[in-house]
């Protein structure tokens, strides 16, 4: 072991017995077969929403668009323009952290509230919605307890269920103009019901819940361009 490694390990080690995240601590994390780089501060991919990634490469046509709103590392986004690359894929975050990280993972990201920053020409485009909302899911993260109790107050602003960033999205996506494609929205817990008013009174249809492999709910999937 050369000079200075004991120090070093033992300062990992000790970042570690915190709570940090080990993806924080190594840089990278493997999401859907690649490695994402990851930046202290920015929430931390999990292998939980690898089968919302790869249903949202099946939506995506092979020279499609697709969105990925609160986008993080850029994991969701790379893996769509990794399995589809005659597609465009482009992001978008409000936090300048994960901005950074996405882009140095080669995604094209823009810094903004939900769909506001994304480039004009994208509008009237055929669209696979693929929203990843980390913040917004059931509390139950595999992480220590210092993270979850952030991560719990981070869903509490967004609306006591967890919901409020995932109507917003219900109301502004490009279905309102007519947009072809689908709208992928991660979440957890009792949050697919809360959303049923809002899916009706909105005019989707065609909405199916999506479970994990120990039935527990991941995500909502809705087929756009399909009004009342």
């Amino acid at each position: 072991m050369r000079a200075g490694d004991a120090e070093l390990l033992e300062a990992l080690v000790g970042r570690r017995l915190t709570g940090e995240p080990l993806a924080w601590i190594t840089g990278t994390v493997s999401f859907c077969s690649s490695e994402i780089g990851v930046d202290p501060g920015v929430y931390v991919p999990r292998w939980q929403s690898e089968p919302l990634a790869l249903r949202a490469v099946e939506r995506l046509p092979a020279n499609g668009v697709a969105i990925d709103l609160c986008t993080g590392t850029g994991a969701m986004a790379k893996t769509l323009a990794t399995s589809r690359p005659g597609a465009r894929v482009v992001a978008s975050d409000v936090d300048e952290r994960a901005v950074a990280c996405a882009a140095a993972n080669g995604v094209e990201v823009y810094c903004g509230d939900l769909f506001t920053p994304l480039p004009r020409t994208l509008e009237g485009a055929q669209m696979s919605s693929s929203a990843w909302f980390p913040m917004c899911r059931h509390p139950r993260w595999h992480c220590s307890r210092r993270h979850l109790r952030v991560r719990v107050a981070a869903v509490l602003r967004r609306g006591r269920e967890g919901t409020e960033i995932l109507r917003r999205v219900l109301a502004e996506c490009p279905a309102s103009s007519g947009a072809a494609g689908a709208l992928l929205l991660e979440l957890g817990g009792e949050q697919a019901d809360a959303l049923g008013d809002d899916l009706d009174r909105l005019g989707y249809v065609d909405v199916v819940v999506l479970f994990d492999q120990d039935g527990d709910v991941r995500g909502v999937e809705v087929t756009l361009g399909q009004r009342r």
